[in-house]
This record gives C-alpha cells, structure tokens and sequence, in this order.
C-alpha cells in the first residue's frame, strides 16, 4: 500500500475546520501532522483569514499541539500585500480594513498605511471583528475614487465553536453595493494564494488539504493541485454529493487519518460493499450481495459517500435525493446526514 501523503512533496494545510475549530483542535489532528512530519513529509499552512500575521498563527498553532514553525505559513494578508506591491510603486500609500497584523503585512511589503481616502492609491480589505462604518467609509470614498482594491477572501462565513459567523465576505459585500466595484482576490478560491504557498515550499507535488468545497477545493481545482476533502468542518457529505465539478475533491475522508491510506481508496469511486445505483429521481444505496461484507459491523459510511459520488457526479450531478435499499445502507446516510428513509 502506497499512502497519499508519499505522493506528495508537500501537504498544505488549511487551518478552520481542517486543524481545529476556534479555540479547539479537532480530535487526532496535531497527531496526524506529527505523523506525517515523522514520515519526512513537509508541511505548509494556507490560511484564507488576513486578520493574523504567520508569527501570530504559528502561536496559535502550537497553543493547540501543532509543532508549526513561521516558514511553513502562508496567509492570504501574505499574499494580498504581494498582489499590491506588484501592482504599486514602493511606498505607495494604502487605506487598511482589518487588523494591525494586516497593516504590518503591508509595511512589510514596502508600502506605507493611509489614514484617510485621499492619501491612499489602493485598499486592502481582511476580516477583523473591529471594523466598523468609518473603517468602511475611508475605503468606499478611496475605491470610488479610483484606488486599486484587494480582498484578503471573500469568505461569507468564519466557522467558530458556537457556529458559522460573518466572514470578510459579508463586509466586502458591503463596499460592493456601495461602490459597484468588485475586488482582487488574493485568498482560496482566487489563484495567488496557492501560488505564493507552491513558490515558498519549492513545491513540485503538493496536496490541499481543507474541508470547504468553495474555497479549498474550488481553488486547489483551479490551480491543476491534487485536494483531499476531510468532513470535519464547513461542507457536509449533501454538500459534496451536489457540488459542481469545479467544487469535486480529488480524494474525500473522514479526517485527517486519511493521510496514511491508500490513495486509490481515497477516491471518489465505487466501493465495496456498496453499491449505488439510479431509481427513477433517486439514487439507491445497498450493500451488494456478492461483495461479501463483513457481517460484525457496518461498513464504512465515507465509503458509502465516495460511491455515491461517483454514480451520481457520472450522470451529471446536481441536488440528489438519496435512499438506502437495506438496514446497513439507511444506517450509512443517517450517519452522513442524507436523510435516509
């Protein structure tokens, strides 16, 4: 057996609801990085959230277990300061929406912070539970003015303890109606964080890892990277069934366990003893009776979900509604959240 993190140079890691979820690592993770980092495989960490710099991320990873180290960071505030000084001369000024760790990823860069619209030729936007109206009134009187734009993501929502909060997104969509202008992207989906992340690791064989479909595996797609989908966080087993095929992972598991299986068992494809098959507007779920499954327990639910995946994803994809032909088969979707009959 060939695991999927030995196919790989560097595995890059998203951090909410791939590593831990607010305060709190999810179970077996710190373990499973440590794992992989005894096995001689590099580690990277994408995050889509600019209101930390990599000192500060490092900090909390290790608050949490992870033995993560400030090289192996890769921040989309990282990123959207790259995406400026490209664009920019040195020291140009830009108008900050977000944290003091963004402002410094932008001095780092070689420009300088603008307090008002009129000293500033661009704005820089990432997520910070203290941005308010005048934060947000600077930055629409400077991009209507012209200045160059940047998101850090476009993230709707933040995952937390105590469930989904508002993400930038929701207050980049507030300096969209008010302007009428949209933003460079520099966070997952939008290409320059997978990119700033592959030239840091002098990666020639990364994997995503994340749990969202829109951003993690949506942006590893984009970019031609291989993506592992882990069910722990934001996108839920009825989420990847629908997802269009720029959302489809290349490998689906349960949690991070998933480094050290085979990858071919990984993929979407059917898997016994499941089988999946059309009913008229339904798919069926059943065990095959020729499959020979173990009769001590039921098998593996996730295994259920990557043979849906692939019986449905062939015919085209879209909403499905799912049944399970057998006890085992309904067991599996309540399991998955598929809303078995």
């Amino acid at each position: 057996m060939t695991s999927l993190r030995e196919q790989h140079d560097v595995l890059l890691f998203d951090l909410d609801g791939t590593l831990f979820l607010g305060g709190t690592a999810l179970p077996g993770a710190p373990e499973a990085l440590a794992d992989a980092a005894g096995a001689g495989c590099r580690i990277g960490y994408l995050t889509n959230n600019g209101s930390r710099n990599a000192g500060q991320v490092v900090d909390h990873l290790r608050e949490l277990g992870f033995a993560a180290e400030e090289p192996e960071v890769v921040t989309s505030g990282q990123a959207a300061s790259r995406l400026l000084a490209d664009r920019l001369n040195p020291g140009d000024a830009v108008v900050v929406v977000g944290s003091k760790a963004l402002a410094g990823e932008v001095t780092a860069a070689g420009l300088t912070v603008a307090e008002r619209a009129e000293q500033a030729r661009a704005v820089i936007q990432g997520h910070s539970p203290d941005t308010g109206w005048r934060d947000l009134a600077e930055a629409c009187l400077a991009i209507r003015a012209g200045a160059v734009w940047v998101a850090t993501n476009v993230d709707a929502t933040l995952p937390a303890e105590r469930g989904e909060l508002p993400g930038n997104g929701s207050m980049v969509a507030a300096l969209v109606t008010a302007t009428g202008v949209q933003p460079v992207v520099a966070g997952k989906p939008e290409a320059a964080l997978f990119h700033e992340a592959v030239r840091r690791a002098s990666a020639e064989r990364p994997l995503m890892v994340g749990d969202k479909l829109e951003t993690d595996i949506a942006g590893a797609n984009g970019v031609g990277m291989p993506c592992l989908l882990v069910l722990t966080g934001v996108s839920h087993p009825a989420a990847v069934l629908a997802a269009p095929q720029s959302q489809r992972p290349t490998y689906i598991g349960a949690d991070l366990t998933a480094l050290r299986t085979d990858q071919d068992q990984l993929r979407p494809v059917g898997q016994a003893p499941w089988r999946a098959s059309r009913d008229g507007d339904e798919l069926l779920l059943e065990i095959d009776p020729d499959a020979g499954a173990d009769a001590a327990g039921d098998p593996d639910p996730v295994a259920a979900l990557r043979t849906l995946c692939a019986v449905h994803w062939g015919a085209g994809g879209g909403q499905a509604r799912v049944r399970g032909g057998d006890p085992a088969a309904a067991r599996a979707l309540r399991t998955l959240g598929l809303g078995a009959r």
